[in-house]
């Protein structure tokens, strides 16, 4: 890696900036970046102005140069090449491409320009941390878990924007692009385009030889094995885990035999007078989290005395605890990771819902949360529970049972067959190895079959609750998201606690949960109903017209409100009014009387009280007629009076587009109100349609919404646990 080489990309109009990015020279004339760096986000067209400046502003001058873009990937991955406008002086060492293998973390680092960096201007980050080639997806892209990171920024903009495009380094080989960050992580993860899926595109090649004289040329990089560095620069935890382990490995007959074993599991290679002291286990330790397991693994069958095997059982759990291993081995990992890829592709709602059962007492991560699980985060799924335990009773002196293993039961029970055998299989052996007693882990498989046989009762509503978040320059919002059954239960299936959210990320969050819930037995065949939670600000909001995007390659992309009923709630007005719920329970239970439809007789809101009081008091719905500035005032004013069905037009500026809601029929029968409202927005929020009306409808149930307050635990021996 050349710091010479870095370069910093600026793109947009004319006019203004639109986004900033990385990349690096790879030759006189070509800037190696990721693609949406220098693209619109929306349109995906390239942006007409893209400045370029090469060079690290702490290693000397640097030069200044507009580009182009030159190439793009043909399969759309997310990288690109740029052609300056005039040729950038380059050391005289070409670049050097490589491809890790193996199965260890390998180091890396890059250097980029990250928006947590950017007081007056941006500067560098020196990004490094460990390239852990089994946390790869499905997908073509490496994961980079990053020593350094910055924290969640308050304003909703992401603190590594501008890292992407930064070119990713191991043992001085370029393997990759950063293309996007992992917020899941706590901002510890990134997310890069390996090189070898790109720099073998037959134009690439082309343009290599054209400009810097020759093809890429990679180079297979398999990680080297730890030595042991000076005693002083150990953690006090660290020392106390040497100490423990001298108990098992002090023979450095014995030390030596488990260290071979362990490398060769972890994908090193090994030499054959490979003889490593413990010291140097304490640095493999140190490189890959899930060494210390899988030592554990071959260390165990060998201990035949109870108390070295408790003791064994101790030094798992403490080092677990204090953040120097993992729960799984790496073959323990692997295995499960194999038997859920299969679950998940079949039935992606299974393991969050199993979760979301399992984990009823946990506040559960985004992660952890979500109503469909791809088989790319499964991963993520997965190391997130490692570190969680379930929380519940367990005999004296023996280890909690790992929320992981609960969570496996679960969908053992749920899947049943010889899935459910192998699985059952599988956290045997892993309770076996960390020291869980078996009656803990039957108990768990008893809670697991009585779940899987349980029949839920059908949902009755997805709500989805909306409050206003933090970041002035940008619409987002923090969101929670639950199913209320018909029977009266409820299940939270997402809650986003720090990060707001945009209304497209919002729109696809509800998307997953209805059809998780649409998918539940017992549901049939009917449009879903969705009720949006908002304060009074809230009502305006335009939350039907928020579009998911796309579901598929087939599948036109759709705004939510084309899609399912759609009504908003106003719980915040029952706050403030002390006799609105009794006034709601009053009006629909008086049978329907007329609806009351507002003209200039009720303009103000002291005439539009007077008719709410007298003629219209047992009235259950409203049409609110009249120009802008006065809507909100009535439409307030309505719920403060019980009103439980309101109905308005967004769009309209005055008593004359009343006309334009005659469609749906606002007067026609009330049950089926919401039906028409959607069958009206559905056509409406077509791009060939002709009626400019934008329907909002407030619907408050007689027996009320059910409010997504925060699951709270319910074993009072233990804190709440978060992810």
């Amino acid at each position: 890696m050349d710091p010479r080489r870095l370069a910093l990309i600026l793109s947009g109009t004319a006019q203004e900036r639109r986004s900033v990015g990385s990349g690096y020279l790879i030759a006189p004339r070509l800037v190696l970046t990721a693609r949406h760096v220098v693209e619109d986000r929306d349109t995906h067209a390239e942006w007409p102005q893209i400045q370029i400046r090469v060079g690290h502003p702490g290693e000397g001058s640097t030069v200044r140069t507009s580009a182009s873009v030159l190439w793009r990937h043909p399969q759309d991955l997310d990288v690109a090449l740029l052609l300056t406008d005039d040729p950038v002086r380059v050391p005289d060492s070409p670049v050097r491409w490589g491809r890790p293998v193996g199965k260890a973390p390998l180091p890396y680092e890059g250097l980029g320009f990250p928006l947590a960096t950017a007081e007056e201007e941006r500067e560098v980050e020196h990004l490094r941390g460990v390239l852990p080639l089994l946390s790869s997806g499905s997908r073509a892209r490496y994961v980079l878990d990053q020593d350094p990171a910055p924290d969640h920024r308050t304003d909703g903009r992401k603190a590594w924007g501008g890292a992407s495009g930064a070119a990713v380094f191991c043992d001085d080989h370029l393997v990759g692009v950063v293309i996007e960050d992992n917020q899941s992580y706590g901002n510890r993860r990134l997310r890069a385009s390996p090189a070898h899926t790109f720099v073998h595109d037959g134009e690439f090649e082309s343009l290599l030889r054209q400009y810097a004289d020759s093809p890429p040329q990679l180079v297979n990089i398999g990680a080297s094995l730890p030595k042991a560095g000076p005693p002083a620069d150990r953690t006090p935890a660290e020392k106390a885990l040497e100490l423990a382990l001298w108990h098992f490995l002090g023979d450095p007959k014995v030390c030596s035999f488990h260290a071979r074993s362990l490398t060769q599991e972890l994908g090193y290679q090994v030499p054959a007078d490979y003889a490593p002291s413990l010291s140097d286990l304490m640095a493999l330790f140190a490189r890959n989290r899930r060494a210390l397991a899988s030592l554990s693994g071959t260390l165990a069958p060998t201990l035949t005395a109870d108390t070295a095997r408790d003791r064994l059982t101790a030094l798992l759990t403490q080092a677990r605890a204090a953040g120097l291993g993992s729960l799984l081995s790496l073959a323990e990992y692997e295995r499960l990771a194999q038997l859920l890829s299969g679950i998940c592709k079949e039935r992606a709602t299974l393991l969050p819902r199993a979760a979301s059962e399992a984990l009823r007492y946990v506040c559960l991560s985004d992660t952890l949360s979500r109503t469909h699980l791809p088989v790319d985060e499964l991963g993520s799924f997965v190391e997130e529970l490692e570190a969680m335990s379930d929380s519940l009773q367990v005999p004296d002196g023996t280890p909690q049972v790992p929320a992981l293993l609960r969570l496996v039961e679960y969908v053992a029970a749920a899947v049943g067959g010889e899935q459910a055998a192998e699985l059952r299989e599988w956290s045997t052996r892993v309770a076996g190895r960390t020291g869980i007693h078996p009656t803990a882990l039957d108990e768990r498989r008893g809670d697991a079959l009585l779940w899987a046989a349980r029949q839920p009762s059908p949902v009755s509503r997805v709500v989805l609750e909306l409050t206003g978040g933090q970041a002035p320059s940008e619409e987002r919002y923090v969101c929670r998201i639950l199913v209320a059954r018909k029977d009266g239960t409820r299940v939270l299936l997402h809650e986003s606690r720090t990060v707001p959210k945009t209304p497209e990320e919002i729109a696809v969050y509800l998307r997953e949960a209805v059809d998780s819930a649409a998918g539940e037995p017992g549901q049939g065949d009917h449009v879903p109903w969705v009720t949006v939670l908002v304060d009074r600000q809230g009502l305006h909001l335009a939350v039907d017209e928020w579009n998911p995007g796309a579901p598929n390659d087939f599948v036109p992309d759709r705004p939510i409100g084309a899609e399912y009923r759609m009504t908003l709630s106003c719980p915040d007005m029952s706050a403030r009014v002390a006799t609105r719920d009794r006034d709601q329970r009053r009006r629909w239970q008086s049978g329907n009387p007329t609806p009351l439809v507002t003209d200039q007789k009720c303009a103000t809101d002291r005439q539009l009280n007077l008719v709410l009081t007298t003629s219209h008091r047992d009235a259950a719905q409203v049409v609110i007629n009249g120009p802008r500035e006065q809507r909100m005032r009535l439409l307030e004013l309505c719920l403060a009076r019980g009103v439980p069905v309101v109905l308005w037009d967004r769009e309209a500026d005055g008593y004359e587009d009343a006309p334009k809601l005659s469609p749906l029929d606002p007067l026609g029968l009330l049950a089926e109100l919401p039906k028409r409202v959607y069958e009206f927005r559905a056509e409406a929020l077509e791009p060939t349609a002709t009626t400019t009306a934008r329907p909002a409808l407030v619907w408050e149930e007689e027996s009320g919404h059910p409010k997504p307050e925060s699951l709270r635990l319910a074993d009072p021996r233990i804190g709440v646990q978060v992810s």
